[in-house]
């Protein structure tokens, strides 16, 4: 659809509703150049006046529906099961939602030559010799790590035009999300809470709003593949909560250190992690802001 001159890309948003969804929303609606789609499992959507259809991704007729109905360019893909633990018992629907799920977005991008835009996450990896790159080879610990490497193999086998974007620890705001980890932790120390974080998982956590602008830049220049995206800082979680505490004057002896194996959790994690993005850097032109810099802008966006 053009208005004057003005050819419009058709972008649809699958897993509108969620944290990522949110922000692609926020950065794509007051675009003149896109025609925008959002859709996600909730009947309801949590903006007003946009574009929106209930859909599931794991009911193969009904995200076929919604791609065909609507015919875009790109299609974002920021749907998951995203609760590690409970993937290891939830088994049958994290496949669904990661794994079939995927595969019918590509049948449906294969017919329409879209192209797919799906998120994956460093979990693939055992974090035996992390930070990683783009081609270090996969050994996933746990079953949701099992789902999202599988759901890059669909892709790597559809035969459509696809990207995928690997991140971790994804933080930032969304509106109507809950509490990512860094309101968390300043929640739960402005209420005098203690709060027990793990010194042995390292990543460089990855600000919600620099993978927005990721996804964004894969679809300007059309780039195919896979890219990292995270941070520039590569610290503990423990660190990155002191960091945190400091930002905004928080107790830090509310705080204690502990190790992973003490969390006792159903799926194992990844400890030496984290991604490096060389690769974005030169291809993509990311550029991911500092761990200061972000607080900052959650601090004016959310007041706190």
């Amino acid at each position: 659809m053009s208005t004057g001159n003005l050819i419009k890309r058709r972008i649809l948003v699958v897993g509108a509703n969620g944290m990522l969804g949110q922000r692609v929303i926020e950065f794509y609606a007051p675009l003149n150049d896109v025609e925008l789609l959002a859709t996600s499992v909730e009947d309801k959507f949590v903006f007003d006046g946009l574009e929106y259809v209930q859909s599931d991704i794991s009911n193969r007729n009904e995200i076929k529906k919604v791609v065909k109905d609507f015919c875009p360019d790109f299609i974002i893909n920021a749907a998951a099961f995203t609760n590690v633990d409970l993937s290891e018992t939830e088994r049958e629907l994290a496949w669904k939602i990661n794994v079939k799920g995927v595969e019918y977005l590509s049948e449906s991008a294969r017919v329409l030559d879209s192209h797919l835009v799906h998120i994956s996450t460093d979990y693939i990896f055992d974090g035996k010799n992390g930070p990683y790159l783009e081609n270090d080879i996969p050994n996933p610990l746990g079953y949701y790590a099992r789902t999202k490497l599988a759901s890059e193999n669909v892709l790597k086998i559809s035969g459509i035009r696809y990207t995928i974007l690997r991140t971790n620890v994804l933080y930032g705001t969304a509106k109507y999300s809950r509490p990512d980890f860094v309101k968390w932790v300043v929640d739960s120390l402005r209420a005098k809470k203690l709060i027990r974080i793990v010194d042995d998982q390292i990543n460089n956590p990855t600000f919600i709003d620099d993978l927005v602008l990721a996804i964004n830049k894969t679809l300007e220049l059309q780039k195919e593949g896979i890219y990292n995206i995270g941070g520039n800082e590569f610290l503990s979680r423990y660190d990155f909560t002191i960091l945190i505490a400091d930002f905004f004057n928080l107790d830090k002896s509310l705080i204690s250190k502990i190790k992973t194996e003490e969390l006792n959790q159903p799926a194992r994690r990844p400890l030496k992690s984290g991604l490096i993005t060389i690769k974005a850097q030169s291809e993509l032109g990311y550029r991911a802001h500092s761990i200061i810099q972000t607080l900052e802008l959650m601090k004016n966006e959310l007041g706190l």
